[in-house]
């Protein structure tokens, strides 16, 4: 069988540093800096030029801290325009070829070097697909760089207030010569602002389980010889249901379906997963966003209980995932057309079970991820990636049924997050993130069982160690899935 490419070190490297232009967080200061250097790279050489810069930016660094630390997606952007107005109204300049500039600088980047030469370097979308990505960024309510409705009154603030005190400090004035008090009264007033704003108007995230996982003892006995996870990435549940999907509609009808079952926050790719095999949350596992500062989980995970009873867990994912859980990952190269990536990713599969045999197998499949990041999700293509999901999962069950590794084997089907209208951003939990796809299917799995109560992603890990006869990770919470699972036969 013909080797699918892994992801090179160069590619591992090259999504690090993109999640830095992703990332709402890092995105901010990087754009705002990279614009101010720009505008004025005439005036570079100039002697004053970098005393002004640099005086000028220690006075505004409190306010990239600020926006740093305070995200505004979904509503809350809407109440970002007010610290720009009261800017204006306080300072009273503003240089409008500088704003025209950095919206202009904004919009090639997000439509046309994103949304549109990146994506045809690396997924093969078409030369014109910013005809459609500028309506996505416009759309697009997640805090990422391609959220324009945040970004917009972010930097033009960021830009103001900076310009203002650079041109103090050209015209020769020092620290001394500041106006302090109108200074710290505005910071003040904008740090009040948006605390008041977080502390009573973001208020959707998942409460966490409180208590370690203990609503079931391991089985002294493994109920399954195997477990498959294949993970539909980004496959929004309410556009799930609208596909053609005959597969995966008789998995579901004949295994048990948790119809409620809510992704974690914030519903970040690596995040999700961290959260998934190792039972707990952000708080514990330290992968707080796709950008990760420290290497690797900071909890046990599944892999690492199945290494306690002598069981072997892989993952086949993109190359970020390495981030979070490190050799136990076999990375295949993003860059690859999107349509016929999953197909790849699904020969790479096989040969992994031909050839090492895991207990526990994750697959993920991104297609349909970064179609709805490319072309979004209310469109037919997004619905023709879930399908072809369906028939990817479908052949590989029954390549695993031809070589004899479904007989006692439980599939689990889901996906990490959803994705928002726009450009299919994630992470804070707008309405279409939120809830996603889960069922299982197996010889010990109960049939045609829809399970109603809200369940969490967390759960994942837990079950997977009871199912395989291994102990819970050190800090899985999620309680087992106890509800789609057959009592076992003493």
């Amino acid at each position: 069988m013909e080797e699918v490419k892994k992801a090179s070190k160069f590619e591992k490297t090259a999504a690090r540093c993109w999640n830095l232009l992703n990332e709402g967080k890092p995105f901010t200061p990087i754009f705002v800096t990279g614009t101010f250097l720009l505008f004025f790279i005439g005036r570079i050489g100039d002697g004053a030029f970098w005393p002004a810069f640099l005086g000028s930016f220690l006075l505004i660094l409190p306010l990239f801290v600020l926006y740093y630390l305070y995200d505004f997606p979904l509503f809350l952007r809407n109440y970002l325009w007010l610290p720009f107005i009261a800017y204006l109204m306080l300072f009273k300049i503003f240089n409008l070829p500088l704003l025209l500039f950095a919206i202009g600088l904004y919009f090639f980047f997000t439509v046309f070097f994103w949304g549109t030469f990146y994506y045809h370097l690396r997924i093969g979308t078409s030369w014109l697909n910013f005809t459609r990505f500028w309506k996505l960024v416009l759309k697009n309510s997640d805090s990422t760089s391609g959220n324009a409705q945040e970004q917009l009154p972010k930097f033009l603030l960021l830009l103001s207030v900076w310009y203002y005190y650079f041109q103090e400090f050209l015209q020769g004035h020092a620290f001394a010569d500041v106006d302090w008090a109108q200074l710290l009264v505005f910071y003040a007033g904008v740090a009040l602002y948006a605390f008041i704003l977080h502390r009573n108007l973001f208020d959707w995230k998942p409460k966490a389980v409180s208590t370690y996982t203990n609503n079931a003892e391991v089985p002294t006995e493994p109920l399954n010889d195997k477990i498959v996870v294949i993970v539909i990435d980004g496959m929004r549940k309410d556009r799930f249901e609208a596909a053609h999907t005959p597969y995966l509609d008789s998995l579901r009808k004949n295994g048990t379906e948790f119809t409620n079952m809510e992704t974690v926050y914030p519903a970040r790719t690596v995040v999700c997963f961290s959260s998934m095999f190792t039972g707990t949350y952000s708080f514990e596992h330290g992968i707080k966003s796709n950008m990760v500062w420290s290497l690797g989980v900071k909890t046990e995970s599944i892999f690492d209980s199945l290494r306690k009873v002598g069981k072997k867990g892989k993952m086949l994912a993109v190359a970020h995932l390495v981030d979070a859980f490190g050799k136990d990952v076999e990375t295949y190269t993003a860059v690859m057309k999107n349509d016929i990536v999953d197909s790849q990713i699904m020969k790479k599969a096989k040969q992994i079970m031909d050839e090492q045999n895991p207990d526990l197998f994750i697959v993920q499949l991104i297609s349909t991820d970064q179609t709805g990041h490319s072309r979004g999700v209310l469109y037919d293509e997004y619905l023709q990636k879930i399908y072809e999901a369906d028939q990817h999962v479908k052949d590989f069950i029954a390549h695993l049924e031809r070589t004899g590794k479904a007989e006692n084997t439980t599939f689990i089907i889901c996906a990490d997050h959803g994705q928002a209208d726009g450009i299919g951003g994630h992470g804070h939990l707008d309405e279409g993130e939120r809830i996603v796809p889960f069922f299982m299917y197996g010889p010990k799995i109960k049939q045609g069982v829809r399970v109603e109560k809200r369940h969490s992603l967390v759960s994942v890990a837990p079950t997977l160690a009871y199912l395989l006869g291994a102990p819970y990770p050190s800090h899985s919470r999620g309680p087992v899935l106890l509800e789609g699972i057959e009592e076992s036969k003493k």
